[in-house]
């Protein structure tokens, strides 16, 4: 059974920093996507940043310079490094990773707080 699961998320002053983990397990598949996706209240859920598997990172227009996107193999977790957050940033975080099987999964998702 494929895990994901997250953490790191809390409330955070306008400027800060915040680095959200996602740890997988369960798969004995090798990863082809995986990604951070945000949604707001009343919002829909948006892609925040993925690397396809072999790529480069890519980045919302939003978060360009500020977020950074990186995984650790040995420690099967993905990282999000979240620097100057601003209150639109606030939202509840979701990873998300997409095996070569095809086959997707979600994590449990984070509440990411940005005070002004």
């Amino acid at each position: 059974q494929v895990q994901l699961v997250e953490s790191g998320g809390g409330l955070v002053q306008a400027g800060g920093s915040l680095r959200l983990s996602c740890a997988d397990s369960g798969s004995i598949f090798s990863i082809n996507t995986m990604g951070w996706y945000r949604q707001a209240p009343g919002k829909q859920r948006e892609l925040v940043a993925n690397i396809i598997s072999g790529g480069s990172a890519n980045y919302a227009d939003s978060v360009k310079g500020r977020f950074t996107i990186s995984r650790d193999s040995a420690k099967n977790t993905m990282y999000l490094q979240m620097n100057s957050l601003k209150p639109e940033d606030a939202a509840v975080y979701y990873c998300n990773v997409i095996y070569t099987t095809g086959r997707g999964y979600w994590g449990q998702g984070t509440q990411v707080t940005v005070s002004s």
